[in-house]
């Protein structure tokens, strides 16, 4: 028996039908990810299965006794008062606290009677009961899961009014952490976490032995956690198995298959139409007629809709001229603020070549939004300098959209960059989703999401050649991301990316610029190090070994990407021999059929650890697919150029 099932669940407000027909079901170690474009209806559908609000048809049925944690997107809306974040996370062990009081009260009275043989008994008795139910560890449990979700010890005292309303998001998520009910519910809990918050909270729900259903913007996330996936679109349910890579592909390959369905049956459907026209009135009206009433039926009862997709934005980043082939330099940069002197971090000596695309990670408020400025020149430095080289024009993407001015509209802040024809402007709007009389929206009146889009569209005006980008996929729902990415992949510039979303970063970082931290009850300061290569190597580097800071700061060499540099003339390598074409490509195509051959082999293995729940496995083979899709798509360009000669 499922652990939480729903039966034909709708949702209508008024005349808005939200979903319809959703039968979902929820077993006992379920880890289900809940992904669909925003205003599909997810948050709904959770507050409905968790019990907090009621479909318009359908039931919900839960296992008897069964308990439900749910972390709402409006958190800090939870939890207030003037207790003390401690004392909140301590309302999850009233018994433990009790049974401690009444084990101290054994002890006082034993202290005053200590050969009291039924005073002994009973003390071993509790203190074996106590010690069974954690009550000797319940502290250190809190201390942990505050730590792991960002919290300093300074803020164990502080009242929960005091805190902020990210704060208080995380908050409560510790308090369903430690509750540990049977299926924790989690609307975006990613949302006010830094990635070594992430991180330790992915570490924490591997090994949580409860069901999890999340919904989350965070693909990496997703990757790590889920063995499920459930799709809310166009007001349905479609179920996957495996985890959001997983996902992706067997997407796209339900909709290739169920497009060529669709063809091959309106294929079917002119054929058979075609000779019912020729037919009916001559001799043979009779089998006309079948094949008539036969196709009513088929179109009544069998036929399939045109398989849809939802409508996403356009987006097109192209640098308006190329820039130099050294792009950003620092020499002895100290970044901070002036009004106070103390430093941030010191960079290492950089040099970022033209084609790079770096990574810049760290915790929240350890200034990486700061350097961004820096670079900029919105803000002077503490010491040294930042350079930039010739003919690089710069982009910034920022990551509160203070360049947006709450007071413009849509189109007004469109206009600003370039002042095209009022129907061009449309146009060109529309292809990020702002059509018919959104353009004239003040900028103050749109969400996060909207102001990212309108964000995205003046930087994809702009022309520029460097990419100063401060978390562009916060607000973007996921098939906004997914373009997002493409299209970034596909730049032909440089790029400075600062993101907490790791799946962007493993997909387009060449090189990694994390800061440092340092460790708690060390003094110091933090420091930035530069590791050259993708993210996966990054992670590799610092699982397997301590990083101190006096082995790590380094000076960035030249990355990937070097072949694209033109040669000096005169060591251009000459033109490839027909012979020697020939004889390349059909490598290229021997590997390419071996890497197909592996892919197939990965997806079969992926639907195997699905089945059997392997949460472990699937994260590991979902990376190895999309590596070698990587390869793939590497190999394929190679193919195009061969083919072409």
């Amino acid at each position: 028996m499922a652990l939480l099932s729903g039966s034909n669940l709708a949702k209508s407000f008024g005349a808005n039908d939200i979903f319809d027909g959703v039968t979902v079901g929820i077993p006992h170690s379920g880890r289900i990810a809940l992904v669909g474009p925003n205003g599909a209806g997810k948050t709904t559908l959770l507050r409905i299965l968790a019990g907090l609000d009621t479909p318009s048809d359908g039931t919900v049925t839960r296992a008897r006794g069964m308990q439900i944690g749910l972390l709402p997107q409006e958190a800090e809306l939870t939890l207030s008062g003037e207790q003390t974040l401690w004392e909140e996370m301590l309302t999850t062990f009233t018994d433990l606290i009790a049974q401690e009081e009444r084990l101290h009260h054994i002890a006082e009275k034993l202290a005053n009677a200590p050969d009291d043989a039924n005073l002994l008994d009973a003390y071993g008795q509790a203190q074996a009961r106590f010690e069974e139910a954690g009550g000797y560890e319940y502290t250190v449990r809190v201390q942990q899961v505050l730590g792991g979700l960002g919290f300093a010890v300074d803020d164990f005292q502080r009242p929960i009014s005091q805190l902020s309303g990210g704060q208080k998001t995380r908050a409560l998520l510790a308090r369903l952490l430690l509750e540990e009910p049977d299926l924790l519910i989690l609307d975006e809990p990613t949302n006010h976490l830094d990635i070594q918050a992430v991180e330790w909270l992915e570490r924490w729900l591997r090994s949580y032995k409860g069901a999890l259903l999340i919904v989350s913007h965070d693909r990496y996330f997703m990757d790590s956690i889920v063995d499920h996936v459930w799709e809310l679109m166009f007001g349905h349910i479609e179920e996957y198995r495996g985890n959001y890579s997983a996902y992706v592909q067997q997407r796209e390959e339900r909709h290739t298959r169920l497009l060529a369905e669709y063809e091959r049956q309106q294929a079917f459907v002119a054929k058979t139409e075609d000779y019912i026209a020729r037919n009916i009135s001559g001799q043979n009206t009779r089998q006309a007629q079948g094949r008539r009433k036969r196709l009513e039926r088929f179109l009544r009862d069998e036929a399939i809709a045109r398989p849809r997709r939802q409508r996403s934005m356009l987006l097109r980043l192209d640098a308006r001229r190329r820039s130099g082939d050294k792009v950003l330099m620092t020499k002895q940069l100290v970044i901070g603020y002036h009004d106070d002197g103390i430093p941030l971090f010191d960079a290492p000596d950089i040099t970022l070549t033209r084609g790079e695309c770096a990574a810049l990670i760290g915790p929240n408020g350890a200034g990486k939004t700061t350097f961004l400025k820096t670079i900029l020149g919105q803000l002077e430095p503490l010491g040294g300098q930042s350079t930039l080289g010739a003919g690089v024009e710069i982009g910034y993407f920022a990551q509160a959209h203070e360049g947006l001015n709450p007071d413009n509209s849509v189109l007004d802040e469109i206009l600003g960059v370039k002042n095209l024809p009022i129907s061009e402007a449309r146009s060109y709007l529309a292809t990020f989703l702002f059509t018919g009389d959104d353009i004239y929206k003040p900028v103050s009146a749109l969400s996060g999401g909207e102001r990212g889009r309108v964000a995205l569209a003046k930087l994809a005006l702009s022309g520029a050649n460097l990419l100063l980008l401060d978390e562009p996929t916060n607000h973007l729902d996921i098939p906004s991301q997914e373009i997002l990415e493409a299209v970034l992949s596909d730049f032909k510039g440089t790029i400075l990316l600062v993101s907490h979303d790791r799946y962007l970063i493993r997909n387009l970082a060449t090189q990694i610029w994390a800061l440092h931290a340092p460790r708690r009850g060390q003094e110091g300061q933090t420091e930035l190090v530069v590791y050259e290569g993708p993210y996966d190597e990054y992670l590799a580097r610092r699982e397997g070994k301590n990083i101190e800071a006096q082995e790590t700061k380094a000076k960035v060499q030249a990355g990937r990407r070097n072949e694209r540099k033109p040669a000096p003339v005169g060591e251009r390598k000459p033109k490839m021999s027909e012979y020697e074409r020939k004889k390349r490509l059909a490598q290229v195509e021997e590997a390419i059929g071996k890497l197909e051959s592996d892919l197939e082999n990965l997806s079969s293995a992926l639907e195997a650890a699905s089945a059997a729940g392997d949460v472990g496995e699937v994260a590991r083979l979902g990376e190895e697919y999309t590596r070698a899709e990587g390869e793939l798509e590497q190999l394929m360009g190679k193919w195009e150029t061969l083919s072409i000669g």
